[in-house]
């Protein structure tokens, strides 16, 4: 069993009442996959990373991220490019898309962008990722093994899985995917479910409210329930989602929807929200639901997605990525600058808040207690972030540099069960060009796609 000390200037702990408290100078000693001792003396171990100004954290858990799409899209959305009538990119871009790459590329050009999002993941900062794809990408399992990440899959189940939006901005479903769908989740259950010694998991992953229908949502819900995993749907994403459900179902939202159906409740974590009504938010809180807030991605379109208003209504609240840009300090940073400009009040989205959202909270949300927190017998995953950064200096409260300055140039390590993944700043266990000029190459080849160059505007379409 191999043994590992790391210093830190700083290191998120918890009082007798769990309450974040920083400690000082303090060795956090790893043995194998668990965190043995936090203590003040600087104990034997294999290897020694002794290193002054480094703040040691829970390894942080990243919910809501979307590798390959994001990665299709990735400088092409924005500005308003890529959208039909002014509306999301969803069925203009996305699920399109990412449909035509699978069919296009070959498994190993799959891999290579897998590869490609787990190396930024890693690199953000995220020891813990929840990932929902098209189940024809299972290359993303494969990926997050063989690098070493904490990966809860979560292929999409769809009942019309060809949706599109026409040159009008409407969209239109076509298809019954729901059973063919269930099935292949069931085989990727099967084929993956506690790999990598438990470090990959599969959630359950309806897409969203407007492309699963009653039937197939009751079956997802239970289905899962029986194994025991969570279940992570978009919800309230849009206001033509919400419209479109307004009109299948009896004048619902959402959020009232899925309470419906039953599948409102603590197993569930549901992304976005933003277009949900305040009676919504006190919904969720009433089921103990989790909102996963990517503020980002919706910036980008003009829209706030404030993590305070969602917190504000008593809704359990993390901060995820959603894969447009995986540094989740930078999300943080972004989930307080926002929720202070819409609140008019600078003392909303706390420093202590916001940490909370990426290891506790995350933690309870998906029922792993031994993640989250940096106490003896926990689960050995870290984030370490050197703080001697000039643009971090003088420093006063590491929690606040961290949210409000900090980003994930900042990240110094990651460890994933007692592994050292990212040491001094870099993935150590493949070349990070190798990785990165693959995974280009690959997503290239669908932006060639005649498709992907009328979505996006380009000539030669």
């Amino acid at each position: 069993m191999t043994s590992t000390a790391i210093f830190g200037s700083y290191v998120l702990g918890r009082d007798a009442a769990g309450r974040q408290e920083v400690l000082a100078d303090r060795w956090v000693l790893l043995e194998g996959n668990r965190i043995a001792a936090v203590t003040s003396g600087r104990p034997a171990a294999d290897q020694v990373f002794d290193q002054p100004g480094r703040f040691v954290l829970p390894g942080l858990l990243n919910l809501h991220n979307h590798c390959f799409s994001e990665a299709v899209a990735r400088s092409h959305a924005e500005d308003g490019a890529g959208r039909s009538a002014n509306r999301s990119i969803i069925y203009t871009v996305l699920l399109p898309l990412t449909r035509s790459g699978i069919a296009l590329l070959t498994e190993e050009e799959r891999l290579a962008i897998a590869r490609l999002g787990v190396l930024q993941l890693l690199k953000g900062g995220a020891t813990t990722v929840m990932e929902p794809f098209r189940n024809g990408i299972p290359e993303m399992f494969a990926a997050a093994e063989e690098m070493g990440l904490r990966f809860y899959g979560a292929p999409y189940l769809f009942s019309t899985a060809d949706a599109k939006a026409g040159t009008d901005g409407v969209v239109r479903y076509a298809g019954d995917d729901g059973a063919a769908d269930l099935a292949a989740w069931n085989a990727l259950h099967a084929r993956w479910h506690g790999k990598g010694d438990g470090r990959i998991g599969v959630a359950m992953s309806p897409h969203a409210t407007d492309t699963c229908g009653p039937d197939l949502l009751r079956a997802c819900a239970a289905r899962a329930r029986e194994l025991g995993v969570p279940i992570t749907i978009h919800l309230a994403q849009s206001d033509a989602e919400v419209a479109t459900i307004k009109a299948r179902y009896d004048g619902r939202t959402p959020a009232e929807y899925l309470d419906w159906l039953g599948l409102l409740a603590p197993d569930l974590l549901a992304a976005h929200c933003v277009a949900s009504t305040d009676d919504d938010l006190r919904l969720m809180a009433a089921r103990d639901a989790t909102v996963l807030n990517c503020p980002r991605v919706f910036t980008r379109t003009g829209r706030t997605a404030a993590f305070a208003r969602f917190a504000g209504h008593g809704v359990r609240t993390l901060v995820a990525t959603d894969g447009y840009n995986m540094d989740l300090l930078g999300e943080i940073n972004a989930a307080a600058i926002i929720s202070k400009v819409t609140a008019a009040r600078s003392d909303v989205a706390t420093a202590p808040e916001l940490i909370d959202a990426v290891t506790t909270s995350a933690a309870a949300a998906i029922r792993r207690p031994d993640l989250g927190v940096v106490a003896a017998g926990a689960t050995a995953d870290l984030t370490v972030v050197d703080l001697t950064h000039p643009h971090l200096q003088p420093l006063f409260d590491p929690r606040r540099a961290l949210v409000s300055l900090a980003n994930r140039a900042n990240v110094d390590m990651v460890v994933v069960d007692g592994r050292v993944l990212v040491g001094g700043g870099r993935y150590l266990h493949a070349d990070e060009a190798d990785i990165t000029g693959a995974g280009v190459a690959a997503v290239k080849k669908i932006w060639d796609l005649p498709e992907a160059r009328a979505a996006f505007g380009q000539p030669g379409a």
